[in-house]
């Protein structure tokens, strides 16, 4: 009886059940189907190899980076340290209108020469002899200070020279250490005149040559001097 119960079901009942199965399994399948993976290690990127200075090789002209961050790469490379540049060292010196406060007397007069490191007092006793025309003047003698003024000038001048064509600081003759050379090849040093023009208008003339401005001429025994067109001439001598 019970195994005629079982299948003694009416065939309209099957095919409910069967449409009710059937209209189920799509949602089923909907449901097993796994939802797109979004987790964070889907995300993450391959991890970077490090590279080490060492290891990498840079070339110094890459323009890829930046100048900054170049600091080194030619010593690594190379093998070569940067060179190591030279500051300029400070100058203490006057300059401008400091210099110019340094060289004014107290008459108010700017002086337009300022004396040497190397300059020193003469060891010899040098005279300055003064002939117009063929007359001989009063002597000057130039072996007590380093150095001697001439101009027009008298408030500054060492020696006054009264001519119009003369500069009111014309020129000056200075006792400067100088090195020179012996028979024998050897190096010593020793006291000489030189003679330098200021810029004068008119010139400064050595054994009949004009000199240049601002620079200095070595003199000897019997050099003969003038000064603008005047007629004196100053003969240089010692004793």
């Amino acid at each position: 009886i019970m195994s005629a119960r079982g299948r003694s079901r009416s065939p309209s009942r099957r095919n409910s059940s069967r449409a009710r199965s059937r209209s189920r399994s799509p949602r089923k399948d909907h449901r097993k189907s796994p939802p797109p993976s979004h987790s964070r290690s889907s995300r993450r990127s391959p991890p970077r190899t490090s590279h080490s200075r060492s290891s990498r090789q840079l070339s110094p002209s890459d323009s890829s980076i930046p100048e900054s961050q170049q600091y080194g790469i030619k010593a690594d490379l190379d093998g070569e340290e940067k060179p190591k540049i030279n500051k300029e060292q400070p100058d203490f010196k006057p300059s401008g209108k400091l210099t110019e406060a340094a060289n004014t007397t107290d008459s108010g007069v700017t002086l337009k020469y300022a004396e040497p490191k190397e300059a020193r007092l003469p060891t010899k006793k040098w005279r300055l002899y003064v002939f117009k025309e063929q007359q001989q003047l009063e002597p000057y003698y130039i072996h007590k200070q380093s150095h001697y003024l001439f101009g027009r000038e008298r408030m500054v001048a060492d020696i006054p020279i009264d001519h119009p064509t003369c500069s009111k600081q014309h020129a000056v003759l200075q006792y400067r250490l100088a090195e020179i050379e012996d028979e024998e090849g050897n190096i010593k040093k020793v006291v000489r005149p030189y003679l330098i023009d200021l810029g004068s208008v008119n010139g400064t003339f050595l054994n009949g040559e004009k000199i240049e401005g601002s620079r200095y001429y070595e003199l000897r025994e019997k050099d003969v001097i003038k000064f603008g067109t005047s007629t004196r001439d100053c003969v240089l001598l010692h004793e």
